[in-house]
């Protein structure tokens, strides 16, 4: 993806840091740092650091005492851009970030699931970093009825966040099945697995809010970086 469909700066550092909460990395009452350090750390302005603990406090996940300083407050209801991507470092979190391979729209691979009611479906292929580190490897399958066409430049970071805009699609419900895989021959070099390698794959069945299966797509993890991570609550 190109800057200009990545998620405003301020957005990634809030859902940077819901995941580091939902993973306990935050932990509920911890105090952050002070404003000026923890920018600093991040390598962002303070400005789009209150900008986004700002959008933390309106989630309920942050408690900002004046002259105190700013108090985590773990909950798992919290909306969040990435609510559904369950893959997480070994360590816990991630800000997902996604580089577009590709985006086709072809005949439906014979080996998915059922979904959808066209012949054809949109076949979008990314490579997905971890704050940076090469993790997941995707194939999205789009039924074909949603659109007559995409081009790779009216994607954005979050294709959930872009159906809802450009398609009118919600994403409501999804269901995920783990099993064994080896990694596809076209897995480039810029991913830590070679193809054929033996890794874990997740296919997704995603619903709209019609009620219909809109998506399914297949996950390639890179298990010496990053994990599938499901929280019961």
């Amino acid at each position: 993806m190109t800057d200009r469909h990545a998620l405003p700066l301020h957005v990634q550092i809030s859902e940077m840091l819901i995941r580091d909460i939902n993973a306990g990395r935050l932990t509920d009452g911890e105090r952050l740092p002070p404003e000026r350090a923890f920018a600093e750390r991040l390598g962002i302005s303070v400005g789009t650091l209150r900008k986004a603990l700002g959008d933390l406090a309106d989630k309920g996940m942050l408690e900002r005492v004046q002259g105190s300083g700013n108090y985590v407050r773990a909950r798992t209801d919290a909306k969040s851009v990435y609510a559904f991507f369950r893959v997480e470092l070994l360590e816990g979190g991630g800000l997902p970030t996604a580089e577009l391979l590709s985006v086709e729209r072809v005949t439906k691979d014979a080996g998915l699931p059922d979904f959808g009611s066209s012949p054809e479906g949109f076949r979008i292929r990314r490579l997905r970093r971890l704050s940076g580190k090469p993790a997941v490897l995707e194939e999205i399958w789009l039924d074909g009825t949603y659109a007559e066409t995409i081009q790779p430049g009216d994607l954005r970071e979050s294709l959930y966040l872009y159906y809802r805009e450009a398609l009118g699609l919600w994403i409501t419900r999804a269901e995920d099945r783990l099993g064994l895989a080896t990694m596809p021959d076209w897995a480039p070099d810029a991913f830590g697995l070679s193809p054929g390698a033996p890794t874990v794959m997740a296919t997704r069945i995603s619903w709209g809010q019609d009620g219909a299966r809109a998506e399914v797509s297949r996950n390639w993890i890179d298990t010496n970086i990053a994990t599938y991570v499901a929280r019961i609550v």
